[in-house]
């Protein structure tokens, strides 16, 4: 029996069949839960909670140290915890209503799976004894959050609930990091007996092994062409991202990130290193000819989708491939070990300094005419602030990014791990509550803003420092794309109307005014250039809708 029938077998026998709110001198289930998350490191709890919850809520107010910050929808909840992770390194907590609700996450919830961030999920449920009612809210929650996490747990009594709190802020910061998620009953949240738990260590990453070291640097060392393919923690630090560029250079061998890193170091003065392209073929060429194929932080490369005609597995025949550092390995530990190997055999030196041209490139210079990829990104590249945190869902438009993004001031760039839109906005919102007073700017495409659009009013309220551009092409042009390279045929007019995002055109400066959100609109390079800088100079959000050249299907 799984964890999931069990929890259903033991509903009829539950311990709290008749059990009220207790007494609010006595240390209830919520209160407890509360003051676990905060000392265990949480500080901040998204929020879009219902009645399940309102014990939870209560007990904000009497355990101080976990700052609430509302979200409209749950996909505003989640994903902003997701870019708070990604940012922070420490989980945010993120409370939830019953199985709706969740449901409602689960999108960004994916994306934080793939980037291996730290969240806390609470969830809040029916009362153990109100379940068998099947009321209309009622659904098999455990189930559906096991689909996202890397553990789950359920609390039956009030005194539980503390120590599946500790265990669940050090689950999600077990490596390789992930969502835990903790469901918690209204009357276990509201009864008397909660205990205050003490915070528990996570798991460490474990060591890369002898075997995997050994062959790493036997196919370092053979001659033959190797690609070593990187993520994870190696591309999020600088250090670790110059160190892995003089290796690969000592040992001859081409270096390439993984294509969607959850967090990257980037810009001037920074290793450059070429992500691998999204299109199937683009990264097959990439890793053409290769006899090697190293994984430090990465899984092994896949096509994002099947195509009719061409392989998933992006691996060349007869390569053979070493996964050193999967994830849950301490993928900088390896690499500085096959460092060090490397250098005692006399394979080049990778202390020294990298090759200039694999550098970060020269600042771009202030762009004219029409706004398109290339344009947005030589925008993007001479205003963006001194360690600012990029957030990039420009899908179709990530394209033309890289140049400008590359000779920008030095940042941090998080992208789509999951591939599930409407991961901007929210991110980049949590990313802004995690940074410190770190200006945030996000990238975002205007069919995946609609999303979660929500999230500008959270910027509003929090007076978050986000400045967003919105890539205005009226259209989901990405499809436009994969229809081509399908192979479905010509597009008719119906195929081309589900493409489309005109009849009407989207208004997103009065949306984002609607929102509490200042907002403006750029037709020209030049306008969009002057409207960065001036958003950049001033605290709090702003928001650009930049209308690209030509879009799709006009």
């Amino acid at each position: 029996m799984g964890p999931a029938a069990e929890g259903k077998a033991a509903l009829s026998t539950s311990p709290h069949e008749s059990q009220e709110p207790g007494d609010p001198a006595v240390t209830s289930g919520a209160r407890a839960l509360v003051a676990t998350l905060v000392a265990s490191g949480v500080d901040t709890c998204l929020a879009n909670p219902g009645t399940s919850e309102m014990h939870f809520v209560a007990a904000l107010d009497s355990v101080p140290g976990l700052r609430p910050v509302l979200g409209l929808s749950e996909g505003v909840v989640t994903g902003a915890a997701d870019g708070y992770g990604r940012v922070a390194g420490r989980p945010a907590a993120a409370l939830l209503h019953l199985g709706p609700g969740l449901a409602n996450g689960v999108a960004n919830l994916h994306n934080a799976r793939r980037a291996r961030t730290p969240v806390v999920v609470v969830v809040g449920d029916h009362a153990t004894y109100h379940k068998r009612l099947d009321a209309p809210l009622e659904s098999d929650l455990d189930a559906l959050a096991g689909t996202v996490s890397t553990w789950v747990r359920r609390s039956w009594r009030p005194g539980d609930v503390g120590a599946h709190a500790a265990s669940a802020v050090a689950a999600a910061r077990s490596a390789p990091g992930g969502v835990a998620t903790l469901v918690l009953p209204a009357d276990v949240s509201w009864g008397a007996g909660g205990v205050v738990a003490a915070p528990r260590p996570p798991r460490p990453p474990a060591p890369p092994s002898d075997a995997d070291l050994d062959a790493a640097l036997l196919a370092l060392r053979s001659a033959e062409p190797t690609v070593i393919l990187v993520g994870g923690e190696v591309v999020a630090d600088p250090a670790a991202q110059d160190l892995v560029l003089r290796l690969a250079t000592a040992a001859g061998a081409r270096l390439v990130c993984e294509t969607f890193p959850a967090r990257m170091a980037r810009g001037s003065g920074r290793a450059r290193i070429a992500r691998l392209a999204y299109l199937a073929e683009m990264a097959a060429a990439q890793l053409d000819g290769a006899r090697h194929l190293v994984l430090l932080g990465a899984r092994r490369p896949v096509a994002f989708f099947a195509y009719p005609g061409r392989p998933g597995d992006l691996v060349p025949d007869g390569c053979s491939v070493c996964e050193l550092a999967p994830p849950g390995v301490d993928a900088i530990g390896a690499l500085r070990a096959l460092a060090e190997a490397l250098a005692g055999a006399g394979v080049g030196s990778p202390r020294g300094d990298p090759v200039d041209h694999h550098r970060g490139a020269v600042r771009a210079e202030r762009p004219s005419g029409p706004i398109d990829p290339e344009t947005l990104g030589a925008a993007v590249g001479v205003t963006l602030p001194e360690a600012a945190v990029v957030v990039d869902e420009s899908v179709s438009s990530s394209f033309g990014l890289g140049a400008g993004l590359a000779g920008a001031a030095p940042h941090d760039l998080l992208t789509l791990t999951g591939g599930a839109i409407g991961f901007g906005l929210p991110c980049a919102t949590g990313a802004a509550l995690a940074g410190d007073g770190r200006p945030v700017l996000c990238l975002q495409a205007d069919g995946s803003a609609l999303y979660t659009l929500p999230a500008l009013w959270t910027q509003a309220r929090e007076s978050l420092d986000v400045t967003t551009v919105i890539i205005d092409n009226r259209s989901y042009a990405i499809l436009a794309t994969e229809l081509d390279r399908v192979e479905a045929g010509a597009p008719g007019p119906l195929a081309r109307s589900l493409l489309d995002l005109s009849r009407p055109d989207l208004d997103f400066v009065s949306l984002a005014r609607g929102l509490g959100v200042p907002a403006s609109r750029a037709e020209t390079a030049e306008e969009l250039t002057r409207q960065l800088a001036a958003a950049h100079a001033e605290p709090g959000p702003h928001l650009i809708d930049a209308v690209v050249a030509a879009p799709v299907g006009r």
